[in-house]
């Protein structure tokens, strides 16, 4: 495998940084050239860019320019570099920042931005002919045609474990033989608890993640299992198999991070323990495999691994996701942005756990999906923007626990 040129999308989060640190045990595999960030831990983005010796950063608050020069400045003084030993990189500001870097020519982009802002870089690199390693799962399902009609053969290549699982498993058979898609899902901190006993969850809760160490959105995502919703529409979307034919199976111990059922009654499995290490090292390397880049499961431990069913009723948000997939245009775009700002509403006590999801599906409902002739980026942004409006005006502090109030 010839060393290949990375860009990396979200370096400071958790993507981002276990990217480096796999990068860092395989340099003569990867460089990185450019690396982004949203700007909220400008230390880290510096000791990234330097230990790297990345030649061009991108930060998208725009403010924060001085204080991440001056971060290169005080990383290079802990590292002992005399003035002239070192290069600082490019920096580029601003919310188009990891755009233009997504199109710099490279062999992969990275992207592990969290949410839709992930869309616009996630076009830039399929644009520019990149292969794109996607952890950003909402620019996908809020992009759907914008996104699939751009991508090439093989250019996009899933992050999440589960689509990183699915795209392993096809390995083993071609796409006119499968006749299911199974996602596996942990079920969450809430594994087993009726609706009525979610009425009081707390946030602190909510963010107890049994297995992986995630961002907040992303783990209150998987409390609530929008996460795995918007997993089925990715894979839908993905591997180009209809939305009746990818179903969600609850696994608590993620050792199956996703399978493919045949249709000659095979199911193939892939089997690893919990870490984002493997999806990433694939996404960096695809098609080839970097050696011990995770450690395998040890089959010389006595195990025992349960597959249960979903329980629809106290976590309705799979089958809102399915919903808002199947009628397509922008309902996927408002799912999506409705529930990123419940997320918050939640974190911030505006909002019961209960009613993120409730209120997310008030408003997919209350969405008209138009027929569009051809999807654009603005009809997108345009609903995005609306379910963001939308959910705040519900979400308003003064409504009853997310609901609007009525006037007598």
């Amino acid at each position: 495998m010839n060393s290949r040129t990375i860009v990396i999308l979200g370096s400071t989060g958790s993507i981002g940084t276990q990217a480096l640190e796999l990068i860092g045990r395989n340099r003569d595999r990867f460089r990185v050239l450019a690396i982004s960030a949203g700007g909220d831990n400008v230390g880290l983005l510096a000791q990234q860019a330097l230990e790297f010796e990345v030649e061009v950063v991108g930060v998208s608050k725009a403010t924060v320019a001085q204080d991440l020069q001056l971060a290169f400045y005080a990383e290079a003084q802990r590292r002992g570099y005399a003035q002239g030993e070192f290069r600082i990189p490019k920096i580029l500001t601003g919310p188009d920042a990891s755009t233009e870097l997504a199109g710099m020519p490279c062999d992969v982009v990275l992207n592990g931005i969290t949410g839709s802002v992930g869309l616009r870089p996630t076009l830039a690199a399929l644009d520019a002919g990149n292969t794109l390693a996607l952890a950003n799962k909402e620019s996908l399902v809020v992009g759907g045609p914008l996104v699939t009609r751009r991508v090439k053969p093989g250019q996009i290549v899933p992050v999440d474990s589960e689509h990183s699982a699915i795209a392993q498993c096809l390995r083993g058979g071609s796409a006119d033989e499968v006749r299911k898609l199974l996602l596996t899902a942990s079920g969450g901190p809430f594994l087993g608890r009726e609706r009525k006993e979610l009425e009081n969850v707390t946030v602190e809760q909510a963010l107890a993640h049994p297995n992986f160490a995630m961002g907040p959105v992303v783990t209150i995502n998987s409390a609530t299992l929008v996460n795995k919703g918007l997993e089925l529409i990715e894979a839908h979307l993905l591997f180009g198999i209809p939305m009746d034919r990818v179903d969600v199976v609850v696994h608590p111990q993620q050792a199956v991070h996703s399978m493919v059922e045949f249709h000659d009654g095979s199911t193939l499995a892939q089997v690893s323990p919990p870490t984002m290490v493997l999806p990433i090292a694939l996404g960096l390397g695809w098609p080839d495999r970097i050696p011990d880049a995770s450690p395998p499961w040890d089959w010389a431990k006595a195990s025992t691994w349960e597959f249960l069913p979903l329980d629809g009723e106290a976590f309705p948000a799979v089958q809102l996701a399915r919903e808002a997939g199947t009628r397509g245009g922008t309902a996927p775009a408002v799912f999506n942005a409705a529930n990123e700002v419940c997320v918050e509403a939640f974190r911030d006590g505006r909002l019961p756990f209960l009613g993120i999801v409730d209120t997310v599906a008030r408003i997919v409902t209350e969405h008209d999906v138009p027929s569009y002739e051809e999807l654009s980026i603005d009809d997108v942004l345009a609903a995005d923007a609306w379910a963001r409006a939308r959910a705040r005006e519900l979400t308003a502090t003064g409504n009853d626990q997310g609901q609007e109030t009525t006037q007598a």
